[in-house]
């Protein structure tokens, strides 16, 4: 067996993560794949790359050599993807995103093109992958959320700009849950409840939410971790499971949204952009297109309407009826 990019990529992913289940969930494979994958690796080095524990995974020796010269070669081939690109005028921008409730607000107003320039956009479900990405130049822009204060760490070069500063997390949970009466859920009367795990591992957001619960006194059951938004809200309303989601989460059949008592969490909005791949007059239509697709959901929860009126500070400047042009 020889080495590929691919098993470089793995390498790296599970030093990142500090975990094999964290990087599997980051690579999208299973567990097991990806332990089968690191031991044909370790067989091609000639020793262990990591010392596996309960608490995770730690670089050996080797494990430090194989990977300070992995990144070196990811990093040269990303830089020949990315100067073969620029020698192509006509490349599309290329635009990274996690599963956010823009997302599909934002595919449609970027679905022209952007003084001249088409779009591509592509889902990931870690954004250590994404801000890693941008500076491989995988990706030309990024749009990621953040939880509780989180920072993601961006690449040198990066811009970023915040597009929603603040937005509460609410509870979805079954239309026949005994709480559904309540104007807003405590999250400590969900103590007993099998929760969805939050799909990001590395937005904040699972520290976050531990967090919070540990100061109502209990700790989470986290029975399901599903990206599929259908599977998820079935499973929520057969009363399998509650879940966090975005104030701006549209209806879905059998399950309601309520806001939490004390906005325990909170999440943020982030645009970054890689300055020398998107020009400021594309960042900033760019940016005002994010900002409608978020806006254009406000409505989809009476209770995140009131709240979102009440907060005029947190506004992002949006203009939905002008096209995103070069003439904006």
């Amino acid at each position: 067996m020889q080495l590929e990019l691919r098993h470089l990529q793995a390498v790296c992913q599970i030093a990142e993560a500090g975990s094999l289940g964290r990087a599997a969930r980051r690579l999208g494979v299973s567990q097991p794949s990806l332990s089968a994958q690191l031991r044909r690796i370790e067989r091609v080095t000639g020793g262990d790359l990591f010392v596996r524990s309960r608490y995770g995974t730690e670089l050996t020796p080797l494990g430090r050599f194989v990977l300070a010269r992995a990144r070196r070669v990811l990093s040269e081939m990303d830089a020949l993807g990315t100067r073969a690109r620029s020698v192509a005028a006509d490349a599309p921008l290329r635009l990274g995103c996690i599963l956010l409730v823009l997302v599909d607000g934002l595919l449609e107003q970027t679905d022209i093109s952007l003084s001249g320039r088409e779009i591509t956009v592509e889902l990931e479900h870690s954004v250590t992958a994404l801000a890693r990405m941008l500076g491989a130049g995988r990706y030309d822009a990024i749009v990621y959320g953040e939880v509780n204060g989180h920072e993601v760490p961006l690449p040198e070069g990066a811009m970023v700009r915040t597009l929603i500063p603040q937005e509460p997390f609410s509870i979805r949970m079954s239309d026949q849950h005994p709480l559904v009466a309540r104007e807003f859920i405590d999250l400590a009367d969900l103590a007993d409840e099998p929760w969805m795990a939050l799909v990001e591992d590395d937005d904040g957001g699972p520290e976050a939410f531990v967090e919070a619960c540990a100061r109502t006194g209990f700790v989470p059951a986290l029975r399901h971790r599903i990206t599929d938004r259908k599977m998820q809200y079935a499973l929520i309303a057969r009363g399998r499971a509650v879940a966090l989601s975005q104030p701006t989460a549209p209806e879905a059949d059998g399950t309601v949204m309520r806001p939490l008592l004390g906005t325990p969490l909170t999440g943020r909005i982030r645009l970054a952009w890689n300055r020398s791949a998107v020009p400021p007059q594309q960042a900033e239509l760019l940016y005002r297109a994010a900002a409608c697709a978020y806006l254009a959901n406000v409505d989809n929860n009476a209770f995140h309407r009131a709240w979102w009126d009440a907060h005029p500070e947190l506004h992002p400047p949006c203009e939905p009826e002008r096209p995103l042009s070069s003439d904006a």
